[in-house]
């Protein structure tokens, strides 16, 4: 139902007084990037290793001394550096006749020397030879012999610094890592600024409320909100005080995001975003420090409006973390949190909205009136919604002049703002993948299938045995379904494996706010029709029907323990609807009302499986008929059970079709139904 946008943060806020550069001056104004310090050390680091190697000397040994320079007189002067190193220096006359073995590029000795040098093990051993080369020579091997002690200071330095350099380069990159994006950057001084995006006359979000289809009453209230914001004093003149914050509650993919994101766009004022999750960090009292400044800046912006997604992350009732309160720093953002909700002025214009689909774990402190002063819920769309949601996200499609949106918006019952977004794009997928020049209707009818109940998998290796078992367990549940009154009226029967489901059966649910006890026990005797036919065919029963159990079992259970419709248990409720003891130790019932709800649900279960077997053998032609339809064709219609059984004189228009929930996930005979009690 969203549509992903690309917003860019706008940075932290701007202090009043504080112009912001606009049009192309806040375009072209410079921008200091790190990256110059980079370059500028890396050229002077070369910079000084070209002037520390220029006029390095030519290695070379005492006996090509010796033999060669000493014996022509090329020799002017020998140094002996550190009693380790000795420099030869040749005369200006000698230079050219060594020129070949001095050329070594940049690094080459000047004329002015030292050419050469050769390392020496002892002092006195190289006086000794070099006044036997002297004797030896004569006049020509006299030179001068001087003793130097040189320092290197820029590399005894770097190497005292090379390794806290590293060090301290290593723990900025860390803290840059772990600061990134908190207010005004990587800084490590602002890991505890706001991560909030701004929205404002700079950085519009171009969603309104025209691209969010449904959600009338949530537009309702949304709008309102919108409107204390541009006209607050049409309110406040009456005495009434602007609400402080709305929280919007409901189930995954229902388009609380998109609300939040149409309010950016309609609203005149700027708009701060993040997420609860944005809050967190490893770090103690980080996330408090972001609390505070997301409110300063909302405040110096007033009025405004802070939207904070997923606000279960850091909102989570205190005292009721299964770690046992390990993780105190979320509880004090989220003190920090209730501080800051209440404690500016009523008018300040400052309105919080939050989205989270887990209410009922947010702490009570955090509900109450004067923070979050209204609860939106955003359920999930009924039949005209989904008529709206369909027609926003068939625009960009190229329809053909089949696709009927109300068929599809009767197709889809229980389907999210998301499901139906996904819908249309796998339907213009599966028509793109046929090489098709137009999406048509079959194509929306696959994208369901593919989406509920997975991919068809027509090369899976079955057994004639196990596809016997197969067909008849999915007629098993048709049969029994067609002849109940309150089970869901069924359309498409199946047993080509999809996704892990290796038979599946395609049903229509009521759309309906409350069930009834007869209504809850049809379905659960419909649900057991599979493993029912499994013993009254083959006399044994298969893994196939594990799905089938667990729900069953959910079911029988929800009806003794949560709607009070045993008799023996009585008109009691053990559902704690508020979720505050989510992590309790304790059941809220005793030992012995624990083995009366055991043989209840037990006993509720025997009597539909013993009904569900008296339908199919009352009905044994029938069931072996569409057994055997099923092995032949492997898909069978709506047509096919009424030929067969007749049409229910109950049962619904044949336009409102079709929903499938996958079954067993583990279990080779799978039913995709989908029912929601």
């Amino acid at each position: 139902m969203a549509e992903k946008e690309t917003n860019k943060d706008s940075g932290p806020a701007i202090p009043k007084g504080n112009k912001r550069p606009t049009g192309s001056s806040a375009k072209n104004a410079p921008k200091f990037n790190p990256i110059y310090i980079y370059v500028i050390l890396a050229i002077a680091f070369f910079a000084i290793q070209f002037y520390t190697t220029r006029g390095t000397p030519v290695e070379t040994s005492w006996q090509e001394v010796k033999n060669t320079m000493l014996k022509n007189g090329d020799v002017t002067k020998v140094v002996v550096v550190n009693k380790s190193q000795c420099d030869i220096y040749l005369k200006e006359s000698s230079y050219e006749k060594y020129k070949s073995k001095l050329d070594q590029g940049i690094g080459s000795p000047t004329k002015i020397g030292p050419h050469f040098f050769f390392t020496i093990g002892s002092i006195d051993v190289f006086e000794k030879n070099l006044e036997n080369a002297q004797v030896e020579y004569g006049e020509n091997a006299k030179v001068t012999l001087t003793y130097e002690i040189r320092h290197d200071y820029f590399g005894e330095i770097l190497s005292w610094l090379f390794l806290p350099l590293i060090l301290i380069a290593v723990w900025f990159w860390i803290f840059k890592r772990m600061s990134k994006g908190g207010g005004g950057g990587g800084n490590i001084f602002n890991v505890g600024k706001s991560q909030a995006k701004i929205f404002d006359k700079e950085a519009r979000v171009s969603t309104t409320f025209k691209e969010v289809a449904g959600l009338a009453e949530a537009k309702q209230e949304i709008e309102e909100i919108v409107e204390f914001l541009k006209n607050p004093e049409r309110y406040t003149k009456l005495g009434g005080k602007i609400p402080k914050g709305a929280l919007l509650v409901g189930p995954p993919g229902t388009g609380k995001t998109l609300l939040a994101k149409a309010v950016a766009g309609e609203a005149d004022v700027p708009f701060f975003s993040m997420s609860g999750s944005d809050f967190v960090e490893m770090f103690v009292g980080v996330g408090a420090s972001r609390v505070r400044d997301l409110f300063k800046q909302a405040k110096e912006k007033a009025p405004c409006i802070v939207f904070i997604d997923e606000i279960d992350a850091i909102g989570r009732a205190r005292g009721r973390n299964p770690n046992m309160g390990s993780n105190d720093e979320r509880e004090n953002t989220l003190n920090q949190l209730l501080t800051e909700m209440d404690g500016f002025d009523t008018n300040s214009g400052v309105i919080i909205l939050g989205a989270t689909n887990r209410a009922d774990i947010l702490d009570r402190a955090l509900m109450r009136a004067g923070r979050f002063d209204r609860q939106i819920h955003v359920e999930l769309p009924d039949v005209i919604d989904r008529k709206e949601i369909f027609l926003v996200h068939l625009r960009p499609l190229t329809l053909s002049e089949d696709v009927n949106v109300v068929f599809l918006a009767k197709q889809t019952p229980g389907f999210s703002g998301a499901d139906i977004a996904n819908v249309c794009n796998e339907a213009a997928l599966i028509a793109a993948r046929k090489q098709k020049t137009k999406v048509e209707k079959q194509d929306f009818l696959d994208a369901v299938d593919r989406i509920v109940g997975g991919l068809e998998k027509k090369n899976k290796i079955i057994t004639t045995d196990e596809k016997a078992i197969i067909a008849y367990h999915e007629a098993g549940h048709a049969t029994v379904s067609w002849l109940l009154e309150h089970a869901h009226p069924l359309v498409k029967v199946t047993i080509v494996p999809r996704g892990k489901a290796l038979g599946a059966a395609w049903y229509l649910p009521e759309e309906r706010q409350i069930t009834t006890r007869d209504q809850m026990l049809d379905e659960v005797c419909a649900t057991l029709g599979g493993r029912a036919a499994e013993e009254v065919v083959f006399s044994k029963i298969s893994s196939g029907a594990q799905n089938d159990l667990e729900k069953v079992t959910k079911t029988v259970y929800s009806m003794v323990c949560y709607f009070g419709m045993s008799e023996k248990v009585g008109n009691v409720s053990y559902y704690d609807s508020s979720g505050q003891s989510d992590y309790s130790f304790n059941k809220p019932y005793s030992e012995k009302t624990a083995e009366l709800i055991d043989s209840e649900i037990k006993e509720l279960i025997d009597s539909a499986f013993i009904r569900a077997k008296e339908i199919l053998r009352n009905n044994t032609n029938g069931h072996k008929q569409l057994a055997e339809l099923l092995l032949e064709r492997e898909v069978i219609f709506t047509e096919d059970l009424e030929h067969i059984f007749g049409q229910r004189p109950w049962g619904k228009k044949k336009d409102e079709q079709v929903q499938v929930k996958e079954g067993d996930n583990q279990s080779k005979i799978i039913d995709a139904e989908v029912t929601k009690i």
